[in-house]
């Protein structure tokens, strides 16, 4: 029996968020509500399990819009700070449902990234009233293309190119999502055949020599190999306003916008 979950696009912009700091729009149309965007992260929902990939710094207001007040684990893609410095609202979570710990999984660069600039909610602050909020969970690569587990969700890591780091995209059934990447080497695509719709970075728009996020041509030339029928652009950066990208997109590709809920098949 295929089992139903929902995507929830909580934020679709780069690592400035749209506007940037000083009302800065750029290229976007500030009359149109689509280009308003909270830096990149996601919610997957089953009917029993609710997980949130990254925690940046817009995580309290994105929960607060969809009305979210539990999780039941955190999937970190990579350890930026547009990714992850949102983590200390876990607090609020863990304390408002009575949790022992809050799951979180990523890579052990990514980990130890966080257990360095974050080490209070690993370990604790120094008293009582600060206690530990996660407990970490490693994804080794020898878990790469194989399906794991999280409640009633299963997904499959897979290991991404991000030209600075390496990052984590994370495939949901029929749904796979790939932030940030320069590029994918040949396992990742041959996780990610076969997936209806993919989420996928594309700050670097038409820069072909951008160092760490894909340009279109890159996504497009990935995606002849994928084959996914829904090609959901994020990481949208100033330089990208939504109207003038769903008029020169081609068919099949869609620009995502903060709130957007995909229908996901288990």
């Amino acid at each position: 029996m295929t089992q139903q979950a929902t995507l929830t696009i909580l934020g679709c912009g780069n690592s400035t968020g749209v506007p940037a700091i000083g009302n800065y729009w750029g290229a976007c149309d500030t009359s149109e509500p689509k280009n308003a965007r909270t830096r990149s992260s996601a919610l997957i929902q089953s009917n029993t399990t609710t997980l949130v990939i990254d925690t940046g710094p817009d995580f309290r207001q994105q929960l607060n819009r969809e009305n979210i007040s539990k999780i039941d684990a955190v999937l970190y893609t990579h350890q930026h700070s547009d990714h992850t410095a949102g983590i200390d609202e876990l607090r609020v979570l863990k304390h408002r449902n009575k949790m022992k710990l809050i799951p979180i999984y990523g890579n052990i660069e990514t980990l130890q990234d966080l257990k360095h600039r974050f080490y209070y909610v690993f370990d604790g602050g120094n008293h009582a009233l600060y206690p530990p909020l996660i407990k970490p969970h490693q994804i080794t690569p020898e878990t790469f293309g194989h399906t794991m587990s999280i409640g009633d969700i299963n997904l499959i890591p897979f290991e991404q190119d991000h030209g600075s780091c390496l990052s984590l995209g994370y495939r949901f059934g029929d749904t796979a999502y790939s932030v940030d990447i320069l590029t994918l080497n040949d396992a990742a695509v041959e996780t990610l055949k076969g997936v209806n719709n993919w989420i996928v970075d594309c700050a670097a728009y038409h820069n072909d020599n951008n160092e760490v996020h894909a340009s279109l041509n890159t996504i497009y030339a990935l995606n002849d190999k994928i084959g996914a029928k829904n090609v959901f652009l994020t990481s949208l950066s100033l330089a990208m306003d939504y109207k003038t990208l769903c008029d020169e997109l081609p068919e099949g590709y869609i620009p995502c916008y903060d709130g957007l809920r995909i229908k996901v098949k288990q």
